[in-house]
């Protein structure tokens, strides 16, 4: 993966979760008209000297003790949190496999029963594709977490000095030529995600009238070493950006205002300034992040399912997920190892509850 030039990110400020605990409940025997056998001496002290069983086993024990799947997506903090929930439910005795899983169509692979859960749902770029099988009923809409998510279109703070009036859309429209490129000839070029991610920028660009042809990264890596390359000599560049995110804390930059979002904006031509097509407005400004699992995972694993529903990343967390990877050069498995380390109470209050 291609860093972005190096620089210390932002500490995580993190509150520390209350721990309770519950109760073991054994079944009753069976009655029996038969008296009773006689204790074997030698079982009664293979009995009592034998290990108490770990209480978060014990929890397990109830659950399957099939694998857990969870999908590895394609931008950092997902690669580190999807390591970060593994280890935690490896914790509380469940096993786990990772599988590396289209970000879209990973909520069909929920339905057909191949993955188990996904952390990461950001409502901007999965809102649509995650809804759609929520309203099926074969993925639950299953936790909310504390972080806030954006995902617009995005510049670097120099470029105001040449495009006046930004962050209005309609400023970045006419400043057009700036952003020209070879490969975009006249038009300017926005620099989008890979395209699984499907933001529909396309259908924006001709919703609103825009003079910008779009160009899918392949990865996030490519998307800030654009970005890098750009600010060492104050390139004009306007790309795909999210937050939480480690960007914020390296760069300054602000995200493009388009027309205020609403559900109607993707559906409805007559919404909006274009009364003829759809996307004429822009992403969420305060969208959610969730946990979303298949819909028989608390049946499964009910033991597990209310651990995930007791698990709440911050956007500091995730910033700070990413900046592991993508300022610091570090490996997902190796951030996660360090993550869990330095926030084991707080997700040892996750697993007790």
């Amino acid at each position: 993966m291609i860093k972005a030039r190096p620089m210390v990110a932002a500490l995580v400020a993190i509150a520390l979760l209350a721990s309770a605990c519950g109760d073991d409940e054994g079944d009753e025997p069976a009655a029996t008209d038969a008296p009773a056998a006689a204790p074997d001496a030698d079982a009664e002290d293979a009995t009592a000297e034998a290990p108490a069983e770990p209480a978060d086993e014990a929890a397990a024990a109830a659950d399957s003790s099939d694998p857990i799947r969870i999908p590895l997506h394609n931008w950092s903090s997902q690669l580190v949190g999807a390591e970060v929930v593994g280890g935690i439910l490896e914790e509380a005795g469940f096993s786990v496999e990772y599988v590396p899983s289209d970000s879209q169509v990973v909520y069909q692979s929920m339905c057909d029963g191949d993955i188990e859960l996904v952390h990461e749902v950001w409502e901007g770029a999965f809102g649509v594709a995650f809804q759609e099988q929520v309203d099926k009923g074969c993925v639950l809409d299953w936790a909310t977490h504390n972080a806030v998510t954006r995902e617009e279109w995005w510049y670097p703070i120099y470029v105001e000095e040449q495009c006046p009036g930004l962050p209005d859309w309609e400023a970045l429209n006419a400043c057009a030529h700036l952003f020209a490129t070879a490969e975009t000839g006249d038009k300017g070029r926005f620099l989008g995600g890979p395209v699984d991610w499907l933001k529909g920028d396309e259908e924006r660009v001709e919703g609103l009238g825009m003079n910008f042809e779009v160009i899918n990264a392949g990865s996030a890596a490519t998307l800030w070493a654009e970005l890098d390359a750009a600010s060492a000599d104050n390139t004009p560049i306007v790309l795909f950006n999210w937050t939480p995110n480690f960007v914020e804390a390296v760069y300054e930059g602000r995200f493009i205002e388009f027309p205020t979002f609403e559900d109607a904006c993707r559906t409805d031509p007559a919404w909006g300034i274009n009364s003829e097509l759809t996307h004429d407005c822009g992403n969420p400004a305060d969208g959610y992040l969730k946990t979303g699992v298949g819909e028989h995972f608390p049946e499964k694993w009910p033991t597990a399912a209310a651990i995930m529903q007791r698990m709440d990343f911050t956007n500091p967390m995730l910033a700070a997920m990413a900046a592991a990877v993508d300022v610091d050069g570090k490996e997902a498995s190796e951030a996660a190892q360090e993550w869990l380390a330095a926030n084991e109470d707080l997700w040892r209050g996750w697993i007790a509850g």
